[in-house]
C-alpha cells in the first residue's frame, strides 16, 4: 500500500514522485524515515561539545527602523532574518520559540534571546519560510506575527497545511521550485532548489517541499539559503546560470558535525565559501549557528572554522561575516 502524504497532493514531476520530493542528480539529504536510535546516539554522544546555557551577543536588543529604502539585513537569531529593502519589511524563517522542537519542555534550547524582540519589529509585509524543520518553521510565532501585522506568507509546496494548522485564516501562498511571486511593485521572490529535506515527525520525510529564496530588489539580487548541503555544487552553479550572480548570499555555516552524518544536509564553513564562489556572490553573510545546538560542534566553532576557511581562500574578513543575533548589515 502506498504511503499517504498529509501535506501535498499534486502531479508527479521531475522532483516529486507522487509521495515525496527529491533533488534530481543529488543523493538524498535524509532517509525516508527517521531513526530514534540514531538521534539518541547523536544527542548523547561523548563527542558532542558542551554549550553554555547563555551566550551574549554584542548586538542584542536591536531596534530596526520602521522602513528602509536601501538594503538592511538583521539577524534575529539562528536562521531568522529581517530584510528591509525598497520600503518593504520581510521576515525569513522567523523563530522566536525558546526551543526548536515540537515540545516546549524538550529539544534544542536557545542560548541567546532573539536579537530583535517581537514587539520591536517594524510593520511586517511578508513572511518567507524555507522549509518545515522546527528551527525554521515556528507556527506559534508566525501566528503571532500574522495577528499583529497581517503579512503575506509564502512557503514551498505543502507547507501551507502546517502553517494554517495554527491559524486557519492565515493567507499562505505556495511556490514550487523556480516559481516567482511579486511582493510589491519593486520586489519579487523566486523559490529555488536546495540540497536539503523536510520533516515535522519521524514518518513524513520529504513530503513537503523545501527551498531557498532569490529576492529580486532595486538593491540587487539577494540569495538566501535556510539550510543546504553542498552536494557536488551543481545547485549553486545552476542558480548562477539561470539567474545571474547574486549581489549578496546569505548562507548557513553551522550544524555540520559529525561530518559523516551531516554532510548531505548541512554545509560546513569551507563548503559555504565554495558555494559563495560557485554562485558568484561577492559578499556573504553566515547564519545557522550559535543559537540552538543541533549537532556536535562547539558554539563558537563555526565562526572559527569560517575564519580559517576564509584565510585559506584568500578572502578578507568583510567578504563573509558570521552574523550574530541583533547584528545588521548594510552594503558598503
Amino acid at each position: 500500500m502506498s504511503e499517504r502524504n498529509p501535506y501535498y497532493s499534486g502531479p508527479i514531476s521531475d522532483h516529486f514522485d507522487g509521495t515525496r520530493f527529491f533533488l534530481p542528480g543529488q543523493p538524498p539529504a535524509a532517509r525516508s524515515k527517521g531513526s530514534i536510535a540514531t538521534f539518541a546516539d547523536l544527542r548523547f554522544s561523548r563527542e558532542r561539545a558542551r554549550w553554555p546555557k547563555h551566550l551574549a551577543s554584542p548586538f542584542a536588543s536591536a531596534r530596526p527602523p520602521a522602513r528602509s529604502a536601501s538594503l538592511r539585513v538583521t539577524l534575529i537569531g539562528h536562521a531568522s532574518f529581517l530584510i528591509q529593502v525598497a520600503g518593504l519589511n520581510l521576515l525569513i524563517d522567523p523563530v522566536w520559540a525558546v526551543r526548536a522542537s515540537p515540545l516546549r519542555f524538550l529539544g534544542p534550547k536557545r542560548v541567546n534571546p532573539p536579537g530583535v524582540a517581537m514587539e520591536d519589529l517594524p510593520p511586517i509585509d511578508a513572511v518567507l519560510v524555507t522549509h518545515n524543520h522546527y528551527d525554521h518553521l515556528d507556527v506559534r510565532g508566525i501566528a503571532r506575527i500574522w495577528r499583529a501585522h497581517r503579512p503575506r506568507i509564502m512557503a514551498p509546496l505543502g507547507n501551507d497545511r502546517t502553517i494554517r494548522g495554527r491559524q486557519s485564516a492565515m493567507d499562505v501562498g505556495v511556490l514550487d521550485w523556480h516559481d516567482r511571486q511579486a511582493l510589491s511593485a519593486d520586489v519579487s521572490v523566486t523559490l529555488v532548489p536546495a540540497h536539503h529535506w523536510s520533516a515535522r515527525g519521524l514518518n513524513d520525510r520529504r513530503m513537503a517541499l523545501w527551498g531557498s529564496f532569490l529576492l529580486h530588489t532595486p538593491a540587487g539580487l539577494i540569495y538566501h539559503v535556510g539550510d543546504t548541503g553542498y552536494g557536488d555544487g551543481g545547485t549553486f552553479r545552476d542558480i548562477r546560470a539561470r539567474y545571474g550572480a547574486p549581489d549578496l548570499a546569505i548562507l548557513p555555516i553551522g550544524a555540520y558535525e559529525p561530518r559523516w552524518f551531516m554532510i548531505n544536509a548541512h554545509m560546513n564553513p569551507a563548503d559555504a565559501i565554495q558555494a559563495m564562489r560557485d554562485v558568484g556572490a561577492p559578499v556573504a553573510l553566515g547564519h545557522h549557528w550559535g543559537t540552538f545546538q543541533l549537532t556536535h560542534e562547539a558554539v563558537e566553532q563555526p565562526e572559527q572554522d569560517l575564519a580559517a576557511a576564509r584565510d585559506a581562500a584568500g578572502l578578507d574578513a568583510s567578504a563573509f561575516i558570521a552574523m550574530r543575533p541583533g547584528q545588521s548589515w548594510e552594503p558598503g
